[in-house]
């Protein structure tokens, strides 16, 4: 069975859309991708930190899912990680209310001894010094290395992202962090620029509107799957990696071809989490129903032509 590293936060949300609001529940890149991930036959360990108020039942969700939470190191008398936001109704804009980093502003990730020869490494957004340290750790080069960012690093630390993004083989973001990280309009343009930082695959996500993959001169387009209700966008695009990073460490293929299946099952993943406040529909979903989503993408993306 393969294994998979996972490093990003774990944490508190306090969450509020037009569809209603939650008080602190469990959230972090982590948890989503790990989430996501768990819905592949992969041996996956979270490399993150809480304080002594995260509770043991969250503890319970996440090992019965069968990660392994040996590297989520919990700080005595620490306080977890909080964000709380409100999403405007077009659900594609969000203020933040608070972010209160606690426990996370001294983080210094251990890798378990178990996981440093993991083949693939999942970076979840966390400051690139945090990620560099992560890489730095593994006793084998991982056969694939995805990392995620956000445009707050390019604004804050950008000499340490590039150092970053030069050691990895995939890197995803926002279409809007694309441009700026690279200064060009064009997707096309900017997977071009990023290609020359280091990765050889690009993966931009475009929200309710697909996601594009980039490697050399290929391009692979999918759609998001047209849903009749979004409750709460939060943690979509993890979960995106994590389906992403689970069925690549699964199949342990690691070529265009593949990583756009990975991106459909990335895809279906995310659909679901929207569907319900923070990670509760990730926590609930079956086999069957992935199936019947993948299906749907299918025929979504599925037509005849005559070229004749």
């Amino acid at each position: 069975m393969s294994k998979l590293v996972i490093v990003g936060t774990v944490a508190f949300d306090a969450i509020e859309t037009p569809f209603g609001k939650t008080d602190k529940i469990l959230g972090g890149a982590a948890t989503y991708i790990g989430l996501s991930a768990s819905q592949f036959n992969v041996d996956s360990a979270v490399v993150s930190v809480v304080g002594n108020d995260f509770p043991q039942d969250y503890l319970d969700l996440l090992s019965n899912k069968n990660i392994d939470i040996s590297g989520l190191e919990i700080v005595k008398d620490g306080k977890t990680f909080f964000w709380s936001g409100r999403y405007h109704y077009d659900m594609n804009t969000r203020d933040t209310l608070a972010t209160e980093l606690n426990v996370l502003a001294d983080f210094n990730p251990c890798v378990p001894e178990t996981y440093k020869d993991a083949e693939v490494v999942m970076l979840g957004n966390l400051h690139p010094l945090v990620q560099l340290g992560v890489l730095d750790q593994m006793t084998t080069k991982p056969k694939l290395a995805i990392l995620d960012t956000m445009n707050f690093w390019m604004d804050n630390a950008l000499e340490d992202l590039h150092k970053v993004i030069a050691r990895v083989d995939v890197l995803t973001i926002n279409d809007e962090e694309a441009r700026q990280l690279t200064g060009e309009y064009s997707l096309v343009n900017a997977a071009q620029k990023i290609f020359k930082l280091g990765p050889q695959f690009v993966v931009i996500k475009k929200g309710e509107h697909g996601a594009l993959l980039f490697h050399k001169d290929n391009i692979f387009s999918a759609p998001a799957l047209p849903l009749k209700s979004v409750f709460d966008p939060t943690g979509a695009g993890d979960t995106f990696a994590g389906g992403f990073a689970g069925f690549l460490a699964n199949s342990g293929e690691y070529t265009f071809e593949n990583m756009k299946t990975a991106i459909i099952y990335g895809s279906a993943l995310a659909s679901f989490c929207v569907e319900e406040f923070g990670t509760e529909r990730l926590q609930k979903v079956t086999t069957e129903e992935l199936n019947i989503r993948l299906q749907q993408f299918k025929e979504l993306t599925t037509f005849n032509i005559d070229l004749s």
